[in-house]
């Protein structure tokens, strides 16, 4: 930047590779981690690639809190899809929910609609409320995605209903600390 003032162009979007979803999920981490230390967090990050359950530890006083993190670009969260047999919705979510320890939070970091000189939107829930929201979705067949706002269609299972994130799990301190400290 020439002059303390932004290029002309500097909104626009340049021409440039599709962004992947590694790319996608390390935004995610990163704008996590820095979000929950802006907010006066001790934040450490787990070293390595694919680690197990989480991606950070948020830690204030004697409070400590994994979070995993999961970011998207389209407005949902693929999360039990790859545990679904014989189109068990419900057994998927189940399988889910068992590798995730009680205490564990997801932070879900979403970048649909979202220029680059914006914040992503980002959610906190126990991976208990993640899979009874799961089981709930689509007039109660279940689903493997966690929608942050979609309208079943005429001819789908949930047809004329509307999965929603709770504006509960909007990321604040306030959400940080209730979760903080209801973990064991």
């Amino acid at each position: 930047m020439h002059g303390g003032r932004a290029p002309a162009n500097y909104n626009r979007r340049m021409p440039r590779k599709n962004t992947g979803s590694w790319h996608i999920g390390v935004a995610a981490e990163a704008i996590a981690a820095a979000q929950f230390a802006r907010l006066g967090y001790d934040v450490s990050v787990q070293y390595g690639a694919n680690q197990p359950e989480y991606d950070l530890i948020v830690v204030r006083e004697d409070h400590l809190m994994k979070v995993s993190v999961k970011g998207s670009q389209d407005g949902s969260w693929g999360l039990t899809q790859s545990f679904v047999r014989n189109a068990d919705y419900h057994q998927a979510i189940e399988v889910w929910l068992e590798r995730h320890s009680r205490n564990t939070v997801l932070c879900f970091v979403q970048f649909k609609d979202v220029r680059p000189d914006q914040m992503p939107r980002l959610y906190l829930a126990r991976a208990a409320d993640v899979a009874q929201m799961l089981r709930a979705a689509a007039k109660g067949r279940g689903d493997t995605i966690l929608y942050e706002h979609h309208t079943w269609g005429p001819r789908a299972a949930g047809a004329g209903t509307t999965e929603r994130i709770p504006d509960e799990w909007r990321f604040s301190a306030e959400r940080i600390d209730h979760l903080l400290r209801s973990s064991t």
